[in-house]
């Protein structure tokens, strides 16, 4: 018979800094929605240039389209980057912003220049809230959090740069303004929920 006691598997301790840990989760959210956002922004740029070009409209509006889609990538890229070195999974709902992006841009784009720029602005007025709120958060956390407090803030700078363009070339003349630019935000703060999570 054999007299060897039977050992329980030891219990897993308890995290150290149960804060920490949802601390870490919290920014993890950040990251995946911010990536998530400059991606979905590059991709407006994309059907609302397509749909320019096919119509023969050239000149400054795709010149300043394409300006605004350059800066929207160097923001994506930079997030691709601080995803990877903080190993941050993105969105699982990066192929329906794809489409979603894409289809926003050109739907706007079909309707005239101005419901392109209402566009920019309602998505552009989002981000600035979204980005504000960020940086208060990261404010708190001090010099830890530094370096990613200060790539939010340039980038809501250039995002806010991106609004103010819009609005002077007309974005609230577009017939409708108020009810295409709530629908464009409604579904932006929808998009930024479900992204943090999913």
């Amino acid at each position: 018979m054999s007299t060897a006691k039977k050992t329980r598997p030891a219990k897993r301790p308890p995290p150290a800094h149960p804060g920490a840990a949802r601390q870490d989760e919290r920014i993890h959210e950040m990251l995946r929605v911010d990536h998530a956002g400059e991606y979905g922004a590059v991709r407006i740029y994309a059907g609302q240039r397509a749909v320019f070009r096919s119509l023969s409209q050239k000149g400054e509006l795709n010149e300043s389209l394409a300006r605004m889609e350059a800066e929207e990538r160097e923001h994506l890229d930079r997030f691709n980057t601080i995803l990877n070195e903080r190993h941050v999974r993105p969105t699982a709902l990066s192929p329906f912003w794809h489409v979603a992006g894409y289809a926003l841009g050109a739907a706007t784009a079909l309707m005239g220049e101005k419901a392109a720029h209402a566009c920019t602005v309602a998505v552009e007025e989002v981000i600035d809230d979204h980005y504000a709120g960020q940086i208060r958060e990261l404010e708190k956390l001090g010099e830890k959090e530094k370096p990613l407090t200060d790539t939010i803030a340039k980038f809501r700078e250039e995002e806010i740069a991106h609004r103010d363009e819009a609005l002077s070339k007309g974005a609230k003349e577009m017939p409708g303004y108020p009810l295409l630019s709530g629908a464009i935000k409604a579904a932006c703060r929808f998009a930024i929920r479900a992204s943090e999570k999913v």
